[in-house]
């Protein structure tokens, strides 16, 4: 199995699942990376903020970019309703993106997410 399909079973059928998150994605700049169909996994109520969170986020990768050379390692922004995690995939630009409801429970939803980009490091490493 190639390494983008792999991740987007990580995307789907461990990240997606969960009732709090309403998209994922390993992105870069541009929202260019890996997917997942947006009619078919992600949930409704983030298609309105779409194309606002593509604006926003080419100007947060930018940030993580200049920054990621110090450490950093997750980010948070709140986007109307919605809190958008970025779980920066290590010695690179992209990041796991996750796209959950403002009041989900950020602490249950960060094990997860963690997981999940281990899981995604371990693919690219041996990819």
């Amino acid at each position: 199995m190639a390494a983008q399909d792999e991740i987007l079973t990580v995307l789907e059928e461990d990240l997606l699942q969960l009732e709090d998150i309403l998209a994922c994605m390993v992105a870069q700049k541009g929202l260019q990376g890996i997917v997942p169909t947006m009619s078919d996994k992600f949930k409704n109520q983030v298609l309105p903020i779409w194309e606002i969170l593509q604006k926003t986020m080419d100007e947060f990768f930018e940030t993580i970019r200049h920054y990621g050379e110090f450490g950093l390692d997750k980010v948070y922004f709140e986007l109307g309703q919605f809190d958008v995690m970025f779980f920066i995939l290590p010695g690179s630009d992209n990041a796991l993106v996750a796209i959950v409801p403002a009041l989900a429970n950020r602490g249950l939803l960060e094990v997860e997410l963690e997981n999940a980009r281990r899981r995604i490091v371990k693919i690219l490493e041996k990819g």
